[in-house]
């Protein structure tokens, strides 16, 4: 069997050796089909590790609260994630983060309020910047670190603000812009810390910190005639009893609230960031996108061995007259078929990874390289060459040695 499967080997090669063009093109369908696969998966993949690369180290003991439509799964996260302003009719308050901050075990509770927001400092408006109304204890949660000054503290004056790193930049044209001031919905705000440069400023929060400005909550509400809060942070003391403290979270405040559709609470070991469940339907969706175009190449494929059967019908005559089977014939013809549905899918793998590093050079995303890209790309160009070599495997095998022996070109 391994001299038959040897010998089918060889004369595959020979045969699409002597064709080399037309078996490049072919092979060219299925790779850009796998190239595409291997784009999405690797650049997703690398989304996902950025968003989630602190969770086992730093949110182990985190709890979050979110608004919710009350809406099944899906259709909530994608309302949330595509309206113009996220969670605008939020039914989160300031009396919630009291309630939770009462519960047995709680270290920390920070609310977010964030709004995307014209400043003006040195008489000069600034575009683009969050402004993120919070507490004094979001510092502790989220593990900031100061590059000058201080963070926000339960004695700090209520207009204070501390600046994210790159926001100071743009805006004071450095980091050193302590005692300066911002005007923020025509109130005027000290800065009293400036945050150091994130490494990661993508997290769960999904808020640029490097690009924010930090205000009281307690202060942003007496001005904000309906401050919404689009997340409550929750750090609990130890990590033992999360599941729990959470359901005991989910409790106080659907008596609050009378129900509890009107919220989710999400612990530490979930997916935190709302974006990365989005991210993998959008990632699943647009595979089935690019897998359009492995059927298109298998197709081509199919296609170029229907010719291919139609030039070696006398070679299939003479196999056929000195003893071979109609299977040896079909196994021929199908190992043509895999060998270059999987060319193809060598082939589309590199493309696929190098246009990922390429995106990679320009973006703050690494590429996503694994094993399972690897069996998911090895397995689709595998599959692509069975399926759509069958039919003229099988078209080769049928033929009549004596009707193929006097076959002419």
């Amino acid at each position: 069997m391994a001299l038959l499967l040897n010998t089918h080997y060889r004369l595959a090669k020979d045969s699409l050796r002597r064709n080399r063009g037309r078996t490049f093109l072919s092979a060219l369908g299925i790779a850009i089909g796998v190239a595409s696969i291997v784009l999405i998966l690797s650049l997703t993949g690398g989304i996902n590790k950025l968003i989630n690369a602190n969770s086992d180290k730093n949110n182990a003991n985190l709890i979050i609260v979110r608004p919710s439509s009350g809406k099944d799964f899906t259709t909530n996260l994608i309302d949330e994630l595509s309206e113009n302003n996220q969670f605008t009719k939020s039914s989160l308050t300031l009396n919630d983060v009291d309630t939770i901050s009462k519960i047995e075990g709680i270290e920390s509770v920070s609310p977010l309020a964030i709004t995307t927001s014209t400043l003006v400092a040195n008489d000069k408006p600034h575009d683009g910047f969050h402004v993120v109304a919070s507490n004094y204890q979001l510092g502790d949660i989220l593990n900031f670190k100061l590059n000058r000054g201080e963070f926000l503290k339960a004695d700090s004056r209520e207009n204070a603000a501390v600046i994210g790193y790159k926001a100071a930049m743009q805006i004071f044209g450095g980091p050193e812009a302590l005692t300066k001031t911002i005007i923020y919905n025509n109130q005027r705000f000290m800065i009293i810390g400036v945050l150091e440069e994130l490494d990661e400023p993508i997290n769960y929060t999904g808020v640029d910190f490097d690009n924010s400005i930090i205000i009281s909550a307690d202060y942003a509400k007496t001005f904000e005639s309906a401050l919404q809060i689009q997340q409550i942070d929750v750090r609990t003391a130890t990590t033992g009893a999360i599941d729990q403290t959470a359901d005991t979270v989910k409790n106080a405040l659907a008596e609050n609230k009378g129900n509890s559709n009107s919220f989710q609470v999400v612990t530490g070991n979930k997916d935190l960031h709302p974006a990365g469940s989005l991210l993998s339907i959008v990632s699943m969706m647009l595979t089935i996108v690019a897998g359009i175009s492995i059927v298109v190449g298998g197709v081509g494929i199919m296609n170029i061995m229907l010719v291919s059967v139609s030039e070696r019908t006398r070679e299939i005559g003479i196999r056929k007259a000195v003893g071979a089977s109609s299977g040896n014939i079909l196994l021929q013809f199908l190992l043509e078929s895999t060998i270059l549905s999987i060319a193809g899918g060598i082939m589309g793998f590199a493309l696929g990874y190098a246009g990922a590093f390429l995106i990679s050079l320009v973006t703050p995303f690494a590429v996503h390289i694994s094993w399972q890209i690897l069996a998911i790309t090895g397995a689709v160009s595998l599959v692509t060459g069975i399926i759509f070599g069958i039919y003229p495997a099988v078209k080769a095998a049928r033929k009549d040695p004596i009707i193929s022996l006097k076959f002419y070109r």
